[in-house]
């Protein structure tokens, strides 16, 4: 059997998770953005997240940010507006990634666990 396993975007993603736990007035910019820009960048995409069920940053306490990668319209949000969150801020989530690695490496074992799972079973 052949098996095609994408990572790229939900590396992403979870880099996003991550930065939801240790810079939350990061992800808060993040988030804003996204939603500012998801009418636009979905385009071209195929994609059906609804910016109505996405929460508003500022009403989120900080523990709650990172779940927003686990509800769908959130997450999808934050996956199609990838290219315009890099152009704007970019640099400040490389650097908090740097900063903040091994939050983003324990991000990723939790989710490429979850995934391989059933592979090694």
């Amino acid at each position: 059997k052949l098996v095609h396993l994408k990572t790229a975007g939900t590396s992403y993603l979870e880099a996003l998770r991550a930065i939801g736990t240790v810079e939350p007035g990061l992800f808060r910019e993040i988030l804003a953005l996204a939603i500012a820009r998801y009418d636009e960048d979905r385009a071209t995409y195929h994609v059906s997240a609804q910016l109505e069920k996405v929460p508003c940053p500022e009403e989120l306490a900080d523990e709650e940010l990172a779940g927003i990668l686990d509800q769908f319209d959130g997450r999808e949000v934050l996956h199609v507006t990838f290219g315009s969150v890099m152009d704007s801020l970019g640099g400040e989530l490389l650097a908090a990634l740097d900063e903040n690695e091994e939050a983003y490496y324990e991000a990723l074992e939790v989710h490429f666990d979850r995934h391989f799972a059933p592979f090694v079973a």
